[in-house]
């Protein structure tokens, strides 16, 4: 994967399947201290000890559609080649915690991609998953809450074209923002 957002799809899209009605997406840019992070917290069902020993093996995957699990394998990599480092921590029933820490100005830190278009295919294609998406840089802050928006929006649904045009208009605007 060659930009950070198609790792967060990936790893979102695990939680989606593991039943999570939550997905936390948590993107921190420190650039005093040079770090760029990800996280992604999900209330889905977790795994337990051997599973979870089991996720960093390529060769190991729970879906069906291919033999291999490239994906946090691959973010681990990413993660460690610019000096940074990469958890999970699962618990049965808890749910699920992906954490990668990169070295922001690394050469070899790859682009964050296009992460408003991520946000929208999450919604697009599980509806009724609740997402959060907040993304830091330094003292400025971006949030988005589909709870918040559900409210807003009455008995449209999330997945109704109009409302995923608003929804990535308003992460890229809050994207803008944040890179001013």
């Amino acid at each position: 994967m060659l930009e950070m957002a198609l790792h967060i799809l990936d790893i979102a899209e695990n939680s989606t399947r593991a039943g999570a009605s939550l997905v936390e997406i948590i993107i921190q840019e420190d650039l005093k201290h040079d770090i760029f992070s990800i996280e992604i917290k999900d209330n889905g069902a977790g795994m337990d000890k051997e599973t979870l020993e089991k996720t960093m093996d390529p060769f190991y995957t729970t879906k069906k559609v291919r033999r291999v699990g490239l994906g946090l394998p691959m973010l681990a990599q990413a993660a460690r080649a610019t000096g940074g480092s990469f958890s999970i921590e699962s618990d049965i029933g808890c749910g699920t915690r992906v954490y990668a820490e990169f070295q922001h100005s690394h050469i070899d830190r790859q682009p964050l991609g296009d992460i408003a278009g991520v946000i929208t295919a999450l919604i697009l294609g599980n509806p009724e998953v609740d997402f959060v998406y907040i993304h830091k840089k330094d003292s400025l802050s971006y949030s988005l809450d589909t709870r918040e928006i559900r409210q807003g929006i009455g008995d449209i649904p999330l997945n109704h074209r109009e409302v995923l045009n608003l929804i990535r208009d308003n992460v890229n605007e809050g994207l803008a923002e944040l890179n001013g």
